[in-house]
């Protein structure tokens, strides 16, 4: 999503790249988690690297959860599960992603994410454990280490596809190849180790094992109802029903092994989560049909009829296959509070950020704007965009770059014509709207399940997905007091 208010000031994101991570010449190193020695051409230390280069770009790429305390709880869950790990020592860093996704991934170098919409659907702590301690064990596994030298040795490289118009990002300051390992898959092995690892960090770490097992049970219901889409956590990884069997013979031998007692969890983790955003937050910008609002920055922007819109956290893009032609929206900043829109575009030449710029100053709606066509320097050579920036407040600017087959034809006046759409937001409705979120509620009286949820009030979810999102069953007989998760409606346009 469009979440520039809540996160860091925001850069452009990586888009389009290929891997060719600098890779030591082949050899062996020893696997921290099994002590064994493998072939290996990457090294610790490079793995190190590749993580403080990818961490900014899935940061700005995905965008961080605005809440510090839910940051800092999930933080201290895993640091807990980190230093039960084969490699206590390292330098671990968890991080909660404004997105809705059902998904939690790792990059090499102890960088470990996990989204809030995977959040909303676990019930205790010891089943957030689960999902970061396989998390971890990715990394203490070297599980991407594995993938890159299998690669390497298969003559395959590591090509990732392109996301988006490279172009885009003429003067990024992230690492063009630092989001690629993402797109590596891990092997059914590596998810097979990392359930086992996992399992045993978190019951070395003091919580319950036997909870995670009923985790893969309701993403199995998940991707049910999406109709067989796997949610990301499950894209690469083997069925979700056997694993609920393998984890629940895990979790047997694991106590077997720590002979402790075990926390649980549950009432901490709901208190943790009531007021949790639940699906896509209109806060961080949305569409209603062409039409582009960002209520906490209070503009909207009209885009092509037609072309194909996606709002993300770094940015909004744009795009007509048709006409060969896309764009994209986002918010950039100048060191220079005073700067004009010809001044920013100065200093771009200046700084050598851009190679040429030809354009004029122009004033329309709300804000002071110059539009023309820049030249920027790509992987593939020069490249000509259509360019707009508007003054949006002091040392801040709106963008909008666009690449067309040619700078006079109609997709290239589209592009200038949504530039000058760019207006301030006004409309109380569209200021107003607020997210669905989270609430925990106490049964009043014992009942089904389905008879206490439909006695609720309003909700944004439908009986069958709240009883997923509770891991129940509809017919489920629920007795007094149990509490409940429902998702209450925002305010939406």
């Amino acid at each position: 999503m469009f979440a520039w208010k809540r996160t860091a000031k925001p850069s452009f994101a990586v888009s389009a790249f290929v891997i060719t991570a600098a890779l030591v010449s082949g050899g062996c190193a020893t696997n921290p988690a099994t002590g064994k020695r493998q072939i290996s051409f990457v090294s610790q230390s490079k793995e190190l690297d590749m993580g403080r280069e990818a961490d900014p770009a899935v940061i700005a790429e995905y965008g961080l959860y605005g809440d510090s305390t839910m940051q800092r709880y999930v933080d201290s869950i895993g640091q807990k599960l980190a230093r039960a790990s084969h490699l206590p020592d390292l330098a671990w860093h968890f991080r909660v992603l404004d997105s809705p996704v059902v998904n939690a991934f790792a990059i090499p170098g102890g960088y470990i994410y996990i989204t809030r919409g995977i959040l909303a659907y676990l019930n205790s702590e010891a089943q957030l454990a689960g999902v970061l301690g396989h998390e971890i064990a990715h990394v203490t596994a070297r599980h991407s280490a594995q993938q890159m030298t299998r690669s390497q040795i298969a003559g395959l490289g590591l090509l990732v596809g392109t996301l988006f118009v490279d172009a885009f990002r003429p003067y990024s300051g992230l690492a063009q190849q630092g989001l690629g390992i993402l797109f590596l898959k891990y092997s059914r092995d590596n998810e097979t180790q990392a359930d086992e690892l996992g399992v045993g960090y978190a019951a070395k770490a003091g919580y319950d094992p036997r909870e995670i097992p009923a985790t893969y049970a309701m993403l199995k219901r998940v991707s049910e109802r999406q109709g067989d889409r796997l949610p990301g956590f499950l894209s690469t990884h083997p069925d979700p029903g056997d694993r609920e069997i393998r984890t629940s013979q895990l979790a047997q031998a694991a106590l077997q092994r720590e002979d402790r007692s075990t926390v649980v969890g549950a009432p901490s983790y709901r208190k943790r989560i009531e007021g949790l955003v639940f699906g896509d937050d209109p806060r961080g910008g949305f569409f209603v049909g062409n039409r582009f609002y960002q209520p906490d920055l209070e503009i909207q922007m009209i885009f092509p009829d037609g072309w194909k819109t996606s709002n993300q956290p770094s940015a909004v893009t744009a795009s007509s296959e048709a006409l060969g032609a896309a764009m994209e929206l986002s918010l950039q900043f100048s060191k220079d509070s005073t700067a004009t829109p010809e001044g920013f575009v100065r200093s771009l030449l200046d700084e050598q950020k851009i190679l040429d710029a030809a354009g004029r100053a122009e004033s329309f709606r709300d804000y002071p704007a110059w539009i023309g066509s820049i030249l920027v320097r790509t992987e593939s050579g020069r490249q000509e965009l259509i360019a707009g920036f508007v003054r949006y407040r002091p040392g801040q600017f709106l963008q909008v770059l666009g690449t067309t087959r040619s700078s006079s034809d109609r997709a290239a006046e589209q592009v200038r014509v949504a530039i000058r759409s760019i207006a301030a937001l006004r409309d109380t409705t569209m200021l107003q709207v607020t997210s669905d979120r989270v609430r925990v509620v106490a049964a009043e009286r014992s009942a089904d399940f389905g008879s206490l949820v439909g006695g609720l009030g309003g909700q944004a979810l439908s009986l069958e997905d709240t009883a997923i999102l509770n891991n129940q069953r509809v017919t489920a007989s629920v007795s007094a007091g149990s509490p409940i998760k429902i998702v209450r409606k925002g305010r939406h346009p």
